[in-house]
């Protein structure tokens, strides 16, 4: 299966993955699954590390870097990525989460979240 992680697994993953659910471990351990992350979520982690939120407090470069080191797989945010988030309806304002979610569609990837309100997008979201 190919996952697409969320900004914050991505986070919890590469320096505490304690936070991880048992469910979340299985699947990024899991040899079967593919891991990919988007590059919208370096933007998050630029943009709000550089707000002083507490949750971003890591380089994004330096997690860019372990990503590809642990052999995730990168996916660019493309025009029609774009289009596509803007189209979906506003149940969650957060436009990292929407783009997400449209690059997860338009890829055929399962988006995994723990945010509840992103699940409320449906297929493909899975919550971890």
């Amino acid at each position: 299966m190919k996952l697409l992680l969320d900004t914050h697994l991505l986070l919890w993953a590469a320096s505490t993955p304690e936070r991880l659910s048992k469910n979340a471990r299985g699947l990024l351990l899991d040899p079967d699954n593919r891991l990919i992350f988007s590059s919208a979520s370096l933007w998050e982690v630029s943009i709000k590390r550089n707000l002083g939120k507490a949750d971003f407090n890591v380089d994004p470069r330096r997690l860019w870097r372990m990503l590809l080191v642990n052999r995730y797989l990168e996916l660019p945010v493309t025009s029609e990525h774009a289009l596509v988030a803007g189209d979906l309806p506003m149940l969650h304002k957060d436009p990292f989460d929407r783009m997400l979610i449209a690059q997860a569609r338009i890829e055929g990837l399962r988006l995994l979240t723990v945010d509840k309100v992103v699940v409320s997008y449906g297929t493909p979201v899975i919550k971890v």
